[in-house]
Order: C-alpha cells, then sequence, then structure tokens
C-alpha cells in the first residue's frame, strides 16, 4: 500500500463497528494479529467500507482464517459464474431469513448481474423470480439441501447436468449452499447486522 500523500487521502482505513453484532463483543482492530489486520484492509479498501461479517469473525481469528480461506476458494476456484454464487447465497438466505446475508449478498447480485430487482426477487420468492430454468433448477436443489437434505435424490443431480451443469458446477454449488448454511446460522446465533451501505449498492 502506498504511502503516497493522494493514497493517504482516498484510502479507507478500517473501523471494526461495535454494531457489528450484538451478541458478542467486536474486537478492536489494532488487537488482531497481522494476518486479519491485512486481510481486513484488503478488503476495506476494496469495498470502500470494512463488511460486518470480517469485524464479526475476528472475535475468534482461528475460525477467521479458516472460514475466509474456504470463502475464497468456493469463488475463485469455481466452475460457477460468481452471479450464480450470489444467487444461490440469496436464495438460501431467503429461506433461512438471515438478514445479513439477504442484505450483503443481496447488494452482490445486484452488482453482478446488473439487476437492481433481481435480489429482491430472489429473497422474496426464487421460483417467481426472473430467471432462466437453468437457474431455477440451481436453486431449487440448493434450497432442497438447505430445508430437506435427506430428500435429495440422483434425479436432483441429473435434472442439474440437464440444465447444463457441469459435475464440477454440481459439486460447486451443493459447495456454495452448504458453507452459505454455515454463514446464516453463525450470523443469526451472533446477531451480525449488515452495513448500512449494502442497502442501496447495485440499486441504481
Amino acid at each position: 500500500m502506498s504511502d503516497s500523500g493522494s493514497d493517504a487521502e482516498s484510502r479507507t482505513d478500517p473501523e471494526l463497528s461495535d454494531d457489528a453484532m450484538g451478541r458478542f463483543p467486536v474486537p478492536a482492530f489494532e488487537d488482531l494479529p497481522d494476518d486479519l489486520q491485512d486481510r481486513i484492509e484488503e478488503e476495506t479498501e476494496r469495498s470502500g467500507f470494512t463488511p460486518n461479517v470480517f469485524a464479526a469473525f475476528a472475535y475468534k481469528p482461528s475460525h477467521f482464517r479458516a472460514f475466509f480461506q474456504y470463502h475464497d476458494a468456493l469463488v475463485e476456484d469455481t466452475a460457477l459464474e460468481r452471479e450464480e454464487i450470489e444467487m444461490i447465497v440469496v436464495a438460501v438466505s431467503g429461506v433461512n431469513h438471515c438478514y445479513y446475508c439477504n442484505v450483503a449478498h443481496g447488494a452482490l447480485v445486484r452488482i453482478y448481474a446488473e439487476d437492481p430487482t433481481l435480489a429482491d426477487q430472489l429473497v422474496a420468492n426464487y421460483r417467481t423470480a426472473d430467471i432462466s430454468e437453468a437457474h431455477r433448477t440451481m436453486l431449487d436443489v440448493a434450497v432442497t439441501l438447505t430445508e430437506r437434505p435427506t430428500e435429495l435424490e440422483p434425479a436432483d443431480l441429473e435434472a442439474l447436468r440437464e440444465a447444463g451443469f457441469s459435475e464440477e458446477a454440481i459439486w460447486d454449488i451443493a459447495a456454495v449452499t452448504a458453507f452459505y448454511n454455515l454463514s446464516n446460522r453463525m450470523a443469526m446465533f451472533a446477531d451480525m447486522r449488515p452495513n448500512e451501505e449494502f442497502h442501496t449498492l447495485g440499486r441504481e
């Protein structure tokens, strides 16, 4: 990170909001291990603010590292498009009623899909959203895995193949779904609160 005056003036320094979660204390940024500080600084510079999920998971550094390492693998080593990943997250978070993920990933759906209304449709009822049949099949499987995992059948995987998804993409659909079920439950348990910035991102 440059030390030039112009860069210093434009940079947004990390700020871990005390309101990031309601049921556990949020640590002070300066008390965090160096690797967590580095990751949070990178995300703050990229986003223009510090997403509260980083502040919340910093409560337990070993879990922070594992959580974001898996997150990064899911979005960087994937056969899915980024907008498909975010669609899964929002559909799953919608049926789980996860406030943080609905708002934060709703913003990401709007940005990656370049659609200001899609996230609201997915949260309300993904089956009536303006999406392709392939994406509706993808979300059907993700929601079944979320709500009724014992009901998944080989036919569900076959439906994904017929919809055009590769074997790797089918794995990735399940992995994203499973990870965000974990994320939803931790966000709800800790009472994580979405940053105000997320509410308006990608709406215009």
